[in-house]
């Protein structure tokens, strides 16, 4: 049973944070010397404007989350957010972290921030599936546990298109590469062939993690109401005496949300990163009658040329590749 949580579940809380933090060596739960507010929990949130629920099965407490309004830019935290390990697996996490973004979404909650212990992977594998990437500093904390945190943070209302940093691009590889699979999977003109393996898919954004790194790529994410939606890379690795070109690369938009003008947002935001990197020329290719080819053509790209069957699909059927180009 999910509920608002109240000053009387606290031995709940204690318990359940304790047991959570019991699974990662070094973590020491210091309740009066550290975080006291345990005790009474819900009006530590509610004097914040916030909101705290408690997933509660045959009369203990095996689950919470909380959220509360932040200071800088309509922004709102996620935290305290915790669920016993034998009732993992089942959902209940999904249905907590709904339930307090649907709270700040109600409040006028712009963007979601959290913050996560290093060691916690479970939990970052969690939220990275949920659209949140790594975004910011470190947090060094100073307490028994020696605690280092990472911030994860996503827009949460409408279409949001941002940059990432190799960190970011590092945290939304397990999406971005379910989303390459899935266009792949739809028949997308994207070099791979139905079915692309996971790893693979892995391999690809861990590469382009990396040139994020180095300065030799930039890679754009949209997210449709909290939802990570969307990528496209543009590539400036271009050659010496084409330092004003870039290559446009992997428009992906996920298949259950075309039409959202996703992909037209994902373009004209890798044109306006293009001049903000010197460059003045962009091109691309991709499959002949595509949808993707009719969005070029619609947002003024000029067709250079075709070569016929320049690719082939799952069947082996030739397809021509035609080559755009537009100036910025």
């Amino acid at each position: 049973m999910l509920r608002e949580g109240r000053d009387s579940d606290a031995e709940g809380f204690i318990a359940l944070i304790g047991a959570c933090w019991a699974e990662y060596p070094g973590c020491v739960l210091d309740l009066d010397g550290e975080v006291p507010e345990l005790r009474a929990l819900a009006t530590y949130f509610r004097d914040q404007g916030g909101a705290l629920w408690v997933a509660e099965e045959q009369g203990r407490v095996v689950g919470m989350v909380g959220t509360r309004p932040m200071r800088e830019d309509a922004a709102w935290e996620i935290c305290r957010m915790y669920v016993d390990a034998a009732t993992r697996g089942a959902g209940l996490a999904a249905a907590l972290l709904d339930t307090a973004e649907a709270h700040a979404r109600a409040a006028g909650a712009e963007r979601l921030v959290l913050w996560t212990d290093t060691r916690f992977t479970r939990a970052h594998r969690f939220y990275e599936k949920r659209g949140y990437v790594r975004h910011g500093s470190i947090r060094i904390l100073d307490d028994l546990s020696h605690s280092l945190e990472f911030r994860y943070a996503k827009p949460l209302r409408g279409l949001v298109v941002e940059a990432l940093d190799a960190a970011a691009a590092a945290s939304a590889e397990r999406v971005l590469s379910d989303l390459l699979v899935a266009c792949v999977a739809e028949g997308a003109s994207l070099e791979y062939l139905p079915p692309l393996a996971p790893e693979r898919a892995r391999a690809f954004w861990k590469q382009a993690a990396t040139a994020v790194a180095a300065g030799t790529r930039v890679l754009l994410a949209a997210w449709h109401d909290g939802r990570l939606a969307g990528t496209v890379t543009l590539d400036l690795a271009t050659a010496e005496n084409q330092p004003h070109v870039a290559a446009v690369q992997k428009l992906l938009v996920d298949p259950a949300l075309r039409r959202a003008g996703i992909g037209r947002a994902l373009m004209r935001r890798a044109e306006q990163a293009a001049r903000a990197h010197g460059r003045r020329i962009l091109a691309l290719d991709t499959r002949a009658g595509s949808a993707a080819a009719a969005l070029y053509v619609a947002e003024g790209w000029s067709e250079l040329g075709r070569i016929p069957g320049f690719e082939i699909d799952a069947a082996g059927h030739a397809a021509a590749t035609v080559f755009f180009w537009k100036p910025v």
